[in-house]
């Protein structure tokens, strides 16, 4: 099968030809038809969260049961499916209490063994890991939920338990900060939009987000978010994932507000200087947010279903597999187009 592979970090992706994967006991091969090129990826493809080389990448898809293990019960043989990117033991007390997401056994599709930039991939655990796809959600549209759509659900309502007229502030307006800005608006939220890039600022207007703070102009973010916000942010999500906008988040809330950890933290910038005088004096509230558990995409896809949530116009370009290695590296210079999916 054709697959794209890094044979060192930060070195040229490239698609080539591979074996196909073994279907694992418990477990399914899926022929990948679309998989979301993520920021998750880059971190893995610059060593920042160290893989085994040389490595296939690629954790959000979505595709069609080729193979089943032995012990499947759930699954057959043309099934559409997809996945969240933390996949369970399935046999352990979290995986058992349906917290697949903190699974101390868990395995990730490129993370832990060769990804989805690859025709087939193999998944195990296939009956506590495996969602499946109503007709109504079309491949590209699955895999852009993966990682980025589905962490910033979770975040903003199981983790930020955000409700009608609260308000929301997103910090970093990328795949993951857009997809909260969207769901914070149909939740009917007020949403404070926070980035650098005023291509990605008005793109979070145009989702709906009511206040805009251009990070790189204002002297204290999180001292505009609570006098916009009247006292602060009930929620506020770091979704891009550095020591600033962790510390800025936190300080952005109002009092018993809730901060959402969804963007990565890792290396030197894994222990930010949070400020925990507020935090307890405040009451506050943090959270990590750790993907998605299978059994809470139903919720979602009813969302996406009825058109209450439309993550597909979150996609900005779909992709050939022979682009996604370039796709991947072209992620040293973020840009605001939106998010890339790869489709087979």
């Amino acid at each position: 099968m054709r697959a794209v592979i890094y044979e060192e970090y930060g070195g040229v992706p490239a698609l080539t030809d591979v074996p196909e994967p073994d279907c694992p006991e418990g477990g399914v091969v899926v022929a990948v038809r679309a998989t979301g090129v993520c920021r998750s990826d880059w971190h893995a493809w610059k060593g920042h969260d160290p893989v085994s080389l040389p490595h296939t990448p690629g954790h959000e898809l979505a595709g069609v049961v080729a193979e089943v293990g032995v012990g499947v019960r759930d699954w057959q043989v043309g099934d559409r499916v997809t996945v969240p990117f933390v996949c369970g033991c399935g046999r352990c007390t979290w995986c058992e209490a349906g917290e697949a997401q903190v699974c101390p056994e868990q395995t990730q599709p490129g993370f832990t063994g060769p990804g989805s930039f690859a025709e087939r991939v193999a998944i195990h655990g296939a009956d506590t890991n495996l969602v499946r796809l109503p007709e109504a959600v079309d491949f590209v549209t699955a895999a852009s939920l993966g990682c980025r759509f589905a962490t910033a659900f979770r975040a903003v309502v199981t983790h930020g338990r955000l409700g009608a007229g609260d308000w929301l502030a997103v910090h970093g307006c990328g795949g993951v900060g857009l997809s909260a800005v969207m769901i914070g608006v149909a939740l009917g939220a007020r949403v404070v939009a926070v980035d650098v890039n005023p291509a990605a600022l008005e793109r979070a207007s145009a989702l709906g987000a009511e206040s805009l703070v251009d990070a790189g102009s204002v002297a204290d973010v999180a001292a505009t978010i609570r006098e916009v916000t009247g006292g602060g942010a009930h929620v506020s999500i770091d979704a891009f994932g550095s020591p600033q906008l962790a510390v800025a988040s936190v300080r952005s809330l109002r009092r018993r507000g809730r901060h959402v950890q969804a963007g990565l933290l890792l290396g030197p910038s894994s222990t930010p200087p949070l400020p925990m005088d507020l935090v307890v004096s405040q009451e506050l509230e943090i959270y990590g947010s750790h993907g998605m558990p299978a059994r809470d995409y139903p919720a979602m896809l009813r969302m996406i279903e009825d058109g209450t949530l439309r993550p597909g116009d979150l996609v900005g370009q779909v992709i050939g597999l022979e682009d996604a290695g370039a796709a991947l590296a072209a992620m040293d210079h973020p840009s605001a187009t939106g998010m890339t999916v790869v489709r087979l």
